[in-house]
């Protein structure tokens, strides 16, 4: 039975001894912290290319990530850095989002409230890129007919067809571009 007793932990199944010194801690493994920091860093630069992608049509907001200064093992400082700086531009780019969301939420009720009254809102054009839609249609709340629908009150609102047909400029067979 005393032999039990003496019998080393690693045998048995439990926590290893202590360590002989101090320095030993201070040069413990940082193989799972740094792994850890680069699972966290590719997750968040996947949710700024996700924010940047369901953001298409808006300019403005810039996904691209800062290098790192070239081929290197990154120390845990540096690459916390670069993770608490992901965490930051993500924060803005959620904010910037959320303006331009709320900007065009109110563009889209002032749109509803030009299509119901006209008259109250002369000569408002609202465009495809105020509502936060691709395209380059808008409404114009405009007379209907001229100077003779401004002076009686007749307004309407006028959609716009979009864009023109894109014509291909073709070079003239004297080597000039035709209009």
């Amino acid at each position: 039975m005393p032999d039990l007793i003496r019998e080393p932990q690693a045998r048995r199944g439990g926590a290893p001894p202590p360590p002989a010194n101090l320095t030993d801690l201070l040069h413990a493994d940082e193989r799972p912290a740094r792994a850890e920091l680069r699972r966290q860093i590719a997750r968040l630069e996947l949710e700024l290319a996700e924010l940047f992608i369901s953001a298409f049509p808006r300019g403005g907001i810039s996904y691209d990530v800062a290098p790192a200064g070239g081929p290197r093992l990154l120390s845990i400082a540096e690459l916390e850095e670069q993770r608490d700086a992901l965490l930051s531009r993500i924060a803005d780019v959620r904010g910037i989002l959320s303006d331009c969301g709320y900007v065009e939420e109110r563009n889209r009720e002032l749109l509803e409230r030009v299509i119901a009254e006209p008259e109250r809102y002369r000569w408002v054009r609202i465009s495809n890129e105020d509502i936060g839609e691709p395209g380059c249609r808008h409404w114009h709340s405009r007379p209907k007919w001229g100077i003779l629908g401004m002076l009686m009150g007749w307004w309407r609102v006028k959609l716009s067809s979009g864009c023109p047909l894109a014509k291909r400029r073709t070079p003239r067979p004297d080597g000039k571009e035709a209009s």
